[in-house]
């Protein structure tokens, strides 16, 4: 399977694992990349040491392209980033923020950068910074997804640009990697589907929970981490997403969790107090949701706490149906592709 994507990374198939944070680990994204597609490591919750770290533990796990994330308005994400660069990861993917300087930097040894953008004006933007491809996510998708579905948004965007586009919102098999093809994206990004593997460090209790779940089994809303947010549907998640008093974050309790936040990315915690005031109001209402929300995640994915954990999913938590290996959910999803254009030939016949 060749697409532009396979080229421009020197993979075996245009699939990608999205950098999910306390999942997407050293032992996941060698566990893709070896099976043919792109591992992306998720910095977010990493110090620049455990970050360097993670890069090395991966380099010796597979000699096969990877990748590494950035989500630029968190707190530490620009110390990562610049570690990324130190270390010549071969792909850097950054979000929520400008990247100009890293795809130049990226670029002078040869890497590759992928922009994540949630609309049209982002993906120009993107662009014009100099990204070599776009992950294009839909409403349907786990954590941050934008207003648009997948099936108007990949078009729209695949429309703007002349970089690839990679799908994600709403993929998990062979038929939705092929209707990506279709809409004119030209690779598929997967983080729900690659949490549920073998491999994935996600605790058990959230893997069996997700099996029992249907397309409806997830909760959306602004009201968790200040970002349009999607997360699988509990009792403790309804109750998270619901708007508080005048729409605000519970502000004491922000205070407390940003100390922990600070003390595990080794950052100075009144340095990023200041910041974070200094940044205006409206970010620093976002980033008290987020030091809120930082908590509940981590206790989902690594405890298994569903009653004080939350833990991002897509609508595709409903196709999902065992906890398949990663190298067996890949041949799937590339077997299933196979045997989509001749169901179609038969169709139009």
């Amino acid at each position: 399977m060749k697409t532009r994507i396979t080229e421009l990374f020197g993979t075996q198939y245009p699939i990608m694992l999205s950098g999910m944070s306390w999942v997407s680990v050293p032992s996941l994204v060698a566990a893709v990349s070896n099976a043919g597609g792109l591992g992306i490591l998720a910095t977010g919750p990493l110090n620049t040491t455990e970050t360097r770290q993670a890069i090395r533990e991966i380099r010796s796990l597979t000699d096969k392209p990877f990748g590494a994330n950035a989500t630029l308005m968190f707190p530490g994400a620009h110390e990562n980033a610049r570690v990324l660069l130190e270390e010549q990861v071969p792909v850097i993917n950054f979000a929520l923020g400008k990247g100009d300087w890293l795809a130049k930097a990226a670029h002078e040894y040869g890497g590759k950068v992928i922009a994540t953008v949630v609309n049209e004006r982002h993906a120009r933007s993107a662009e014009k910074q100099g990204a070599d491809a776009l992950v294009v996510t839909g409403h349907e998708a786990a954590a941050h997804g934008g207003d648009a579905t997948s099936l108007v948004l990949i078009p729209a965007v695949a429309d703007a640009v002349s970089i690839p586009v990679i799908a994600a919102g709403g993929i998990a098999d062979g038929r939705g990697l092929m209707a990506a093809f279709s809409l004119g994206a030209e690779g598929i990004a997967m983080g729900t589907a690659f949490m549920r593997t073998k491999e994935s460090p996600l605790h058990d209790v959230y893997k069996q929970l997700a099996l029992e779940k249907t397309i409806e089994g997830t909760i959306y809303g602004s009201y968790f981490d200040g970002l349009g947010c999607r997360s699988m549907k509990t009792p403790i998640a309804v109750k998270s997403y619901r708007k508080g008093l005048l729409g605000w974050p519970n502000f004491p309790a922000a205070l407390v969790n940003s100390r922990d936040i600070a003390r595990s990315l080794g950052l100075p915690y009144m340095k990023l107090f200041i910041g974070v005031l200094a940044s205006g109001w409206k970010n620093a209402k976002m980033m008290a949701y987020l030091a809120n929300a930082f908590k509940m995640l981590r206790i989902a994915a690594e405890d298994g706490d569903t009653r004080k954990g939350v833990l991002p999913a897509g609508q595709v938590t409903g196709l999902l149906h065992d906890i398949p290996s990663v190298a067996e959910l890949m041949d799937r999803i590339i077997s299933q592709a196979s045997e989509i254009p001749d169901k179609l030939e038969k169709t139009m016949n």
